[in-house]
């Protein structure tokens, strides 16, 4: 079995993205569930309200607005980006503490986010999943029951706007069967790894 070195002094930045439902948190969450002592992800902080089950501080860290600006203006955030009206963001601190440690940090992020750190993060592993078509990804989304008919219209328009971005990342992977995506994902990281 392949194992990730785990020797680096400073672990490197992974960012994955993808629009929604296309199963990027499952794919980084199996990546950290083989590799636990290496890989971590990274908790955004968000101004949305929290979905049922979602635990703060877990699955994002919930800031209100004025939290939220506050931290902004303070440069605490690696990017931030503002998605169908609620902010996103990346708290640097979290980031640098994990890679000083040697571990690799998955930044699940969007498009808006991942582009603007392309110019200050060079060394960074940008990696794009898209759905096998939008028809799929139309058929995810419905069968998650999380937004309204008007909320996934509007994130289905922002999948086709995403999906044109995918060109400027470094690998871009076809989630159309879990388990081969997730190789895929699993033989990057690994070989990205190996660079000398």
């Amino acid at each position: 079995m392949t194992k990730l070195l785990g020797n680096l002094s400073k672990g490197k930045i992974l960012i994955v993205s993808a629009p929604a439902g296309t199963g990027k948190t499952t794919l980084v969450r199996r990546l950290m569930d083989e590799f636990p002592d290496f890989v971590v992800q990274s908790i955004s902080c968000t101004t949305r309200p929290p979905r049922e089950g979602e635990i703060d501080g877990k699955d994002y860290v919930f800031l209100t607005d004025k939290a939220f600006e506050k931290r902004k203006a303070s440069g605490d955030f690696l990017e931030y980006a503002t998605v169908f009206n609620y902010q996103y963001g990346t708290l640097k601190e979290r980031v640098e503490e994990q890679r000083s440690m040697g571990k690799h940090v998955a930044l699940v992020i969007d498009t808006q986010g991942a582009l603007k750190l392309q110019k200050e993060i060079q060394d960074a592993l940008y990696i794009f999943i898209k759905p096998p078509a939008i028809e799929v990804l139309k058929e995810r989304m419905e069968n998650r029951k999380t937004e309204t008919k008007e909320v996934m219209q509007q994130r289905l328009e922002w999948a086709q706007h995403e999906l044109k971005q995918a060109k400027y990342y470094d690998y871009q992977i076809v989630n159309d069967d879990l388990e081969t995506a997730y190789q895929v994902l699993r033989s990057i990281v690994i070989a990205e790894e190996h660079k000398t």
